[in-house]
């Protein structure tokens, strides 16, 4: 397209340029403002209403085109949005044509239908900021609360003022209580296997068994197992209550296979395992009063017994013999996933604990792991045993495991059946302890 001739001043006017004619004769002019200058619409898409006639399709080459006299005081005036296609008009006073201006970017508004509240480029703008941000992990602060507040004090003298109306926190000693029955309720994913563990009878592994059990059966729900590994009179069943019949392991491992099966169900195990109403654990027994080599297990029936419980028990926790090479023994460990050294402060007590860790990080990474991420529980199982006689143990002990708990002396850990809720309660605390130091290892 010829663009328009340049303006002179009125002084020395020119003869105008013929226009040539519109490349399409049947479209319609573009309106023009009362200063001669086309109106361009803000919406490509709707053109506003013409304001003058349509200009005639054909213009004789021979009419002339009327010019204006430029302004007297001529200023610089800002360049009209041009449509798309269409050529950027004369600005009066200036030399030459201005370039064309692209109109914005924004998408149009579809035509007939308005924009509904809270569209546009506005909002379309925070809308990707706000998608820009989930994209860089930055998440917006919930309305709701995130943290549970603070239960009240319940015990001690704060509690009784509490039960009076008042709104107290709980103490120290009252909040690490909290900690480790939170620490035993909590419920991880898949089975858990710890081996209760010491090369000297009478160290207390069958206890630490009995009381472990009911501690994580009472806080954090049933599907607890206490089983008894050994291979020379184990006393666990002893120690516990017995269920409607008498029925041992030995009676299990020939229904391993259909347990394991498609129809083996958890309530079938109540045929072989002896439930606790008071601290609901249920006991897997040996059978003492055979002899040992009746008694006596390979570590393929080790698998089989620890395959249905890991299949129907959350926790297993196994009381094992004093023969550490025994492969019943040996396969236990293989299988634990946590091991917990059970003494006395006796010194032989206390030192074949010692030696079994040693013993484990000089076999294998994986034994060796478990010797150093172990918890020795030190019971005072003599009521004639000084404090420092049991520091002694403990300090000793410190550089061996991951965490050391001491139980102190009470009557009814001494002999007869173990219940969680006859010992003293600094006792049961103290069993609290042990089992949130095993929790937090798993």
């Amino acid at each position: 397209m010829t663009p328009p001739a340049q303006q002179t001043s009125a002084a020395q006017p020119t003869a105008p340029a013929p226009l040539p004619a519109p490349a399409q004769p049947t479209a319609p002019a573009q309106p023009t403002s009362p200063v001669g200058q086309p109106i361009v619409s803000s919406v490509p898409t709707m053109p506003p209403a013409p304001t003058a006639p349509p200009a005639p399709t054909s213009v004789p080459a021979t009419a002339p085109v009327p010019t204006r006299p430029a302004p007297a005081a001529p200023t610089a005036q800002p360049v009209p949005p041009v449509a798309p296609g269409a050529s950027t008009p004369a600005v009066p006073g200036a030399g030459a044509p201005s370039a064309p201006v692209s109109p914005p970017s924004i998408p149009p508004t579809p035509q007939g239908a308005p924009g509904p509240a809270g569209t546009g480029p506005a909002a379309d703008a925070v809308a990707s900021s706000r998608r820009l941000q989930r994209e860089q992990g930055i998440e917006r602060r919930s309305f709701l609360q995130q943290d549970p507040r603070e239960e009240p004090a319940r015990h001690g003298g704060r509690g009784v003022l509490n039960r009076l109306g008042f709104s107290l926190a709980p103490n120290a000693q009252e909040r690490a209580v909290r900690e480790d029955e939170h620490a035993v309720s909590r419920h991880w994913p898949g089975p858990r296997t710890v081996a209760v563990v010491n090369g000297k009878g009478g160290a207390g592994k069958t206890p630490a068994t009995v009381l472990l059990s009911a501690v994580f059966a009472q806080y954090g729900g049933a599907g607890v197992l206490a089983w008894d590994n050994n291979q020379t009179r184990g006393t666990l069943g002893w120690r516990t209550e017995t269920g409607a019949h008498d029925r041992t392991l030995l009676e299990l491992l020939p229904q391993t296979q259909r347990l394991l099966g498609a129809q083996g169900q958890s309530a079938d195990l109540a045929h072989f395992v002896h439930h606790q109403p008071q601290e609901k654990y249920d006991v897997l027994r040996s059978k003492p009063i055979r002899l040992a080599h009746e008694n006596r297990l390979s570590p393929d029936d080790v698998d089989a017994i620890h395959a249905v419980a890991a299949k129907f028990y959350r926790l297993i926790i196994i009381d094992s013999g004093n023969d550490e090479s025994d492969p019943m023994w040996l396969r236990m460990i293989e299988l634990a996933d946590q091991i917990v050294v059970a003494t006395t402060t006796r010194d032989d007590h206390a030192e074949a604990g010692a030696l079994l860790l040693e013993a484990l990080e000089d076999r294998d990474e994986r034994s060796a792991r478990l010797a150093r991420e172990s918890v020795v529980v030190v019971s005072q199982a003599d009521p004639k045993a000084s404090s420092a006689d049991v520091a002694e143990v403990v300090a000793g002990y410190q550089p061996l495991a991951r965490d050391v708990v001491q139980i102190p002396f009470d009557r009814e850990m001494v002999d007869g059946h173990l219940r969680l809720r006859a010992l003293a309660a600094p006792t049961q605390r103290a069993w609290l302890s042990a089992a949130a130091a095993v929790a937090r290892g798993f």
